[in-house]
């Protein structure tokens, strides 16, 4: 794959086998963490106690939950093992955590056959991928964006969330194939652990990719300065509070959309909407393939508009909308395909630069922990706790007052986007 260099003639030749190897882990990241918020609605009552359905529900959200708040920790632990160790370790460390957390629990026994052990198993194998997670998404991120050009920072770094929109469309499609091929009783049986173990086939694949890459000239040209950098995390708050703040206003919002059209509404409009799952599923199988195919264009029009532009009418976009959005997430696919759709293409202005964006906000020396820490805690308290509260809304009977919840954090986001610098063909500090 190339493309010409601006006002030079020369062709530049993507590394696209290296953009794919990097990108993988990531993939499979979500792959797993979508699967498990999809087919939640089949295994609860498989590692909860039967009889109350909407109880088992939000137990089973609860573990995903928890599972979120140990992601700081491995972005804090696996962040700095990066900026310390080079980031192709790490990164084979996240995949080897992923995909085993992944294949645990596609072969964990239920709760009618060892009680109470169940859900603390799977608690355990949550924890695992939190832990892998929380270092795969900053470590990858900062690989990225140390290999890319200043000018193509941005083409580079769609391809993360190509290869993520890749594995999550995989994750709809394998519901959609298995809602129409399977009842509900051999999908609550067994049905549900076909996607978790087609992950760690997924990991092994990763796992032979990864062991290719070669390190990055900016850890190798920095890692002694790294070694010399006394409490890290504290030194991102002293040395960087600005960078910290907007990579929390922004990254809020971007793991509630994320939450929200890729987990969360598929949940929501099966148990409290009555859609079909059939319709649910194709649905956002067809905005996902759409999201995909938005990435790299939308990389390439940063890294010549420039970064604000998009992250703005994103922000705004979806302040506006998100509420509206709602009310058609109901039976019927048209509206459906609405949702999804207008989600997820906003949702794109944002995923295509987003390595880029947070590589540009740390030093070399401080890059992998500062955004494994403090994007890890963002994720952590807004993003997993996502499904949970509109669960919990939704039981209550007030599930709109998620989407203005949403539509909240979106004009913080945008108000935070508004004091960033404009960082387009920048050299990374």
């Amino acid at each position: 794959m190339t493309e010409s260099t601006t006002g030079t003639g020369v062709r530049h030749r993507l590394p696209v086998r290296k953009l794919f190897a990097a990108s993988v882990g990531n993939a499979l990241e979500w792959f797993d963490w979508t699967v498990y918020a999809t087919f939640s609605i089949y295994f609860a009552t498989a590692f909860f106690p039967s009889g109350n359905d909407t109880l088992a529900l939000i137990n089973t959200f609860a573990t995903y939950a928890l599972a979120f708040f140990f992601r700081p920790l491995g972005g804090i632990i696996l962040g700095r093992f990066a900026d310390l160790r080079g980031r192709k370790p790490a990164m084979i460390l996240t995949i080897v955590l992923m995909a085993g957390g992944s294949v645990a629990i596609g072969l964990l026994p239920t709760f009618a056959q060892v009680g109470w052990l169940a859900p603390i198993l799977l608690l355990l194998a949550r924890v695992a991928q939190g832990l892998s997670l929380g270092g795969e998404v900053s470590n990858a991120s900062a690989y990225l964006g140390e290999i890319a050009p200043p000018a193509r920072r941005g083409r580079y770094s769609a391809f993360f969330y190509i290869s993520t929109g890749a594995a999550v469309l995989i994750a709809s499609v394998l519901g959609f194939v298995l809602s129409k091929n399977m009842d509900r009783a051999q999908l609550n049986s067994y049905g549900w652990r076909i996607p978790f173990l087609l992950g760690g086939v997924l990991g092994v694949i990763g796992l032979w990719l990864r062991r290719s890459l070669a390190e990055t000239e900016q850890f190798e040209q920095n890692k002694v300065k790294a070694q010399r950098v006394k409490r890290p995390l504290r030194t991102t708050l002293v040395e960087h509070p600005r960078a910290v703040g907007q990579l929390i206003g922004f990254t809020m919002l971007s793991t509630l959309c994320y939450y929200t059209f890729f987990s969360a509404l598929t949940s929501f409009a099966v148990k409290t909407r009555k859609a079909g799952d059939v319709e649910v599923f194709l649905a956002l199988s067809v905005a996902t393939a759409l999201f995909v195919a938005l990435q790299y264009p939308m990389g390439a029009l940063a890294d010549r508009f420039g970064r604000k532009p998009q992250l703005l009418v994103w922000s705004a976009a979806t302040a506006i909308l998100v509420v509206p959005l709602s009310t058609l997430v109901r039976p019927g696919f048209g509206g459906l395909l609405v949702v999804f759709c207008v989600g997820l293409c906003l949702y794109t202005a944002m995923t295509s630069i987003a390595p880029a964006i947070m590589s540009e906000l740390f030093p070399t020396e401080l890059r992998g922990l500062g955004i494994g820490a403090w994007y890890n805690l963002t994720v952590a308290v807004f993003g997993g706790t996502a499904p949970l509260v509109l669960s919990a809304l939704s039981g209550a009977g007030v599930s709109t007052l998620f989407f203005w919840y949403v539509a909240a954090a979106a004009v913080i986001s945008f108000l935070v986007i508004l004091k960033l610098p404009e960082t387009k063909g920048s050299e990374l500090r």
